[in-house]
Formats: C-alpha cells, sequence, structure tokens
C-alpha cells in the first residue's frame, strides 16, 4: 500500500508489515499491533516510530522476538523520550542526552518473525554501516579517561550495533603511527581513535607513508574525544550543531557517513610531517607548548600562561610567502622569488611523494614581520574552546592564515578573549585569510639574536630555536625555512551527515 504526500510527489511505501506482540520493560506482552517499516526508514508501531537511520543501531533475536537497539533523545516533559524524525516538534525543543534504549517485538508467527527480520536487517545493511573497526585508544592522553570513555560510552553503543572491533592500546609516541603504517587495512571498514587529536594525526602520518597510501587515505577516520584539545571531532560535531560528547562521536562512525578531510604536507629538506588540524609558530604556540611546565593547574595552565605571555610579549623576526586563495590576492606583498621545492618529497621511496604542483607560475605573497603569532589552520576548532577559524572547510583545498603583527597589549587580551567563538578574526589587528601554499622562515625574537621560537603542528613539536623550552630535545626539522601545501580531500572521515 502506497502513502503520498500530498504537498509532493514523494512517494513513502511500506517495506514490510507484520502482527506483533509488544514487550515492555517488565518483559510483559501488550496487546497485539502492527509493526511497519516504510521505504524512508520509518520503523512504527502503535502511535510510536523511530528513524532507522538515525536512531536505530542494530538489531538482535531469541526464539521469535526481535529486539531493536536504539539511541534516543531525551526529552526534558521525560516519558519514553523518542520520535521519528517527523513531528513532535515541541518534544524535539526541549531534547536532551542521548540514550540507549532496546524495544522487543514478539512475532506471531515463524513466517512474520523472518519476513520482518529480513527486511529490518536489509534496511539497516543498506545504509553502509562499518561492520568491522579497527580502534586505538590512548590511555595517557588528556585526563587519562580513554579507557573509561571506552567501556562506559563507547563499547555499549558498539555492541548494540552489532560492529566487530579490534582495539589496541597505544603504548608509547608514533606507537599508532607505526601500527597504522602496516595494519592490515582490507579486514576493517574504519579506524577508531579513542584519544585527543594525537592519536589521529599520528594515523594520518602512518597511512600516508604505506605504499598503497592513495588506497589507505580512503579508510575512514573516526575520533572519540578523550583527550587534551579535542579540535577535529569538535569541528565536525559542530558543524551540524551537535555537542561534543563521546556519544555523538561514536555515532558518527556507527552510522557510516563519510566526508573528505583536507592534509597539509610540511616539510624541510627529508623531514616531512602531514598536519590535518593546524601549524602555529609564536604567541599561540608558546603557550601551548611551553605552558607544559604548569601541568599540575589543569586546563588553567593555558589561560594563567596566555596572561603571562602577554604580558611579557614576544615578536619574532622573520617572514612568511604563500598563494593566497581568490579573494585575497592583494594581501601583504607581491613576492615573485618564492618557489616550493618539491624534490625531497619526489625522492621518497614509499609513501606520497608530495604536490602535483610546485606552484612556480603561482601569484606568491609576502608578509614581513616582526609578527606576534603565526596561525595556519585546517578546520574551525583548535580544541574544544578554540574556534581558531571560523571559515575553514574540510575539503575547501585551502588552509586559513591567521596573523597578528602589531597589537596592544589591552587590545590582544581582548582578542584571545573571543577564541571562543571566532570572534578574535574580527579585530583589525588580525589579518585573515585563506591561502593554498606558504612558506615560512622563521627569525629570532627582537630584541634578542639569541632567543629564537617553536613551530608547533597537531600539538607536536617540529622545531624548537635557540633559549627555547626544552630546546635540547630533538625535533623532526630545524628553526629554518620550512614548506606547507595542502592537498584538497586527501583523507577520508566519518562524520555526524
Amino acid at each position: 500500500m502506497d502513502h503520498q504526500n500530498n504537498n509532493n510527489h514523494n512517494t513513502t511505501t511500506i517495506l514490510v508489515s507484520d502482527q506483533v506482540l509488544v514487550i515492555n520493560n517488565k518483559k510483559k506482552k501488550s496487546n497485539q499491533t502492527t509493526l511497519t517499516l516504510t521505504t524512508d526508514g520509518t520503523l512504527g508501531w502503535f502511535d510510536e516510530c523511530l528513524c532507522v537511520e538515525k536512531q536505530v543501531l542494530g538489531m538482535s533475536t531469541v526464539g521469535r522476538v526481535i529486539t531493536i537497539n536504539a539511541i534516543v533523545k531525551e526529552t526534558i516533559k521525560g516519558g519514553d523520550g523518542f520520535c521519528c524524525s517527523k513531528g513532535r516538534k515541541e518534544e524535539e525543543e526541549e531534547e536532551g542526552s542521548l540514550v540507549r534504549k532496546s524495544f522487543s517485538f514478539e512475532a506471531v508467527s515463524d513466517f512474520s518473525f523472518q519476513n520482518l527480520c529480513r527486511n529490518i536487517q536489509a534496511y539497516i545493511d543498506s545504509l553502509g554501516r562499518p561492520k568491522k573497526l579497527f580502534i586505538f585508544l590512548n590511555p595517557f592522553g588528556g585526563k587519562k579517561s580513554a579507557s573509561k570513555i571506552f567501556d562506559n560510552d563507547v563499547k555499549p553503543i558498539l555492541e548494540d550495533a552489532n560492529i566487530e572491533y579490534t582495539l589496541q592500546e597505544t603504548k608509547y609516541q608514533l606507537h599508532a603511527k607505526e601500527v597504522s603504517r602496516s595494519l592490515d587495512l582490507t579486514k576493517y571498514d574504519g579506524i577508531l581513535c579513542v584519544s585527543g587529536d594525537g592519536i589521529l594525526v599520528e594515523v594520518v602520518n602512518g597511512l600516508l607513508e604505506r605504499e598503497d597510501w592513495e588506497v589507505a587515505m580512503k579508510m575512514p577516520l573516526g575520533a572519540i574525544p578523550a583527550g587534551t584539545g579535542n579540535g577535529m571531532i569538535k569541528s565536525l560535531l559542530d558543524s551540524v550543531g551537535e555537542p561534543c560528547t563521546p556519544a555523538h562521536a561514536i555515532l558518527a562512525a556507527v552510522r557510516g557517513h563519510k566526508r573528505s578531510l583536507d592534509v597539509a604536507t610540511i616539510w624541510q629538506g627529508d623531514a616531512v610531517f602531514f598536519s590535518v588540524l593546524m601549524l602555529a609558530w609564536g604567541l599561540v604556540a608558546d603557550i601551548d607548548i611551553e605552558s607544559e611546565k604548569y601541568r599540575w593547574m589543569g586546563s588553567a595552565r593555558l589561560d594563567f600562561y596566555a596572561l603571562k605571555r602577554v604580558i611579557r610579549l614576544r615578536k619574532y623576526n622573520g617572514s612568511i610567502h604563500f598563494v593566497p586563495a581568490p579573494g585575497f590576492e592583494d594581501v601583504g606583498e607581491a613576492s615573485n622569488s618564492c618557489v616550493i621545492s618539491v624534490e625531497s618529497l619526489k625522492a621518497r621511496q614509499h609513501g606520497y611523494q608530495g604536490p602535483k604542483d610546485d606552484f612556480q607560475s603561482s601569484n606568491w605573497r609576502k608578509l614581513n614581520g616582526p609578527f606576534i603569532s603565526v596561525w595556519l589552520h585546517n578546520v574551525p576548532w583548535g580544541a574544544e574552546n578554540t574556534m581558531a577559524a571560523p571559515d575553514a572547510k574540510f575539503e575547501d583545498g585551502y588552509l586559513d592564515l591567521i596573523v597578528i603583527r602589531k597589537c596592544p597589549k589591552l587590545a590582544l587580551i581582548s582578542l584571545m578573549s573571543k577564541m571562543d567563538n571566532g570572534g578574535h578574526v574580527k579585530s583589525p589587528y588580525v589579518v585573515y585569510i585563506k591561502v593554498k601554499a606558504l612558506t615560512l622562515e622563521p627569525g629570532p625574537r627582537m630584541g634578542n639574536s639569541m632567543k629564537e621560537g617553536i613551530i608547533d603542528s597537531d600539538g607536536e613539536v617540529l622545531a624548537r630555536g635557540k633559549g627555547t623550552y626544552k630546546s635540547n630535545l630533538k625535533s623532526l626539522m630545524v628553526y629554518d625555512k620550512l614548506q606547507v601545501v595542502v592537498d584538497q580531500g586527501l583523507a577520508t572521515l566519518f562524520t555526524p551527515i
């Protein structure tokens, strides 16, 4: 039987409709009713319904009892707190947190049971959801809560969705990169990182060092917020108006929707680092890295050290050269002598070998220092409370460049207080543009040529200059000219929609 909407020409058809007994939470059977699944994915009985794509996780059976595992938005008004995607607007406006629920039905005959199971499972399978995931868990990140988050928020939903998984705890820095470089990807439908952004970055770097990197980068990656920053999953969830919680994050992976993600290649000679979040030099990098000495303060260390750095403000000599996106061609000065050098990348035996374009004929521009801060961003949020680049897009093929050169200290404190909503980029002291390629030539601090700076990417120190915090530690690159290009849509992410 067809049901047609009078307002349009879309037709909703019943896929299956059979008699069942509804079993309540006390395992008692209620009156007989009809369980119906329609082509738009609505599973309905009595006056209730579930949207299979958004709410149904999976199905299990015992005898002739069919149990539908779902996740619903609990309503402030109470009650069952669930509804299909149509109607009940008043309740949806007062929705609360996500809650796992199970709904059980007993088929009235073997034929009805088989008919219902076959059609419901076929619809779930048609959504292209992952069936097996490889999961990295970083027990040391953030507040060291990743194991608890996995047990309480992630594992139950995976079990409800009938998703198999292999769990790998990371034991040391770059462990996830090593595993990703040799993992048999044919066994999995995605990789999930229960951590901050660091493990996700390691996975991307590992995949891009594989001989089959082009195929490997099609493997969808997901993140569960369990670290300090959580900028990537915050960016994904915020883009659709969802809160940054483990439950919402795991749902993004379970539902199986995918989107592309730009990846920046940062290199200096033979040293290469693949970035998915940001690169920082100056104030932001100093706060991020040097505040580690105050870890005992918790998250307050960043605010405390930011104020300290503003009071004793540093400025760095140097220059940045960039290929601007359309609309930003007049920013800075003309720079005709800058050419990206890709020879060292092309000479690599394995893995990604650099951009196809060396930008020789591009319209290069430059900004000269001194600089207070240079920030290059790939996604809007650098952390859960820092919207660094409000106009950043996941797959537009550009990086967002945020530069502060001259700024009075009071104005700097004011604009930094607006980083939680992106308001800082509206300051007249901020240059905010999009670029396709960039070279950074870092110099020493103004007034002290024996002191240099720190270059930070995705929470990792790429280079430590003279006189910097822990400058004795070895880093991937030296404090000198480095180059950055962005490849559009190189990686693949699980996304909420």
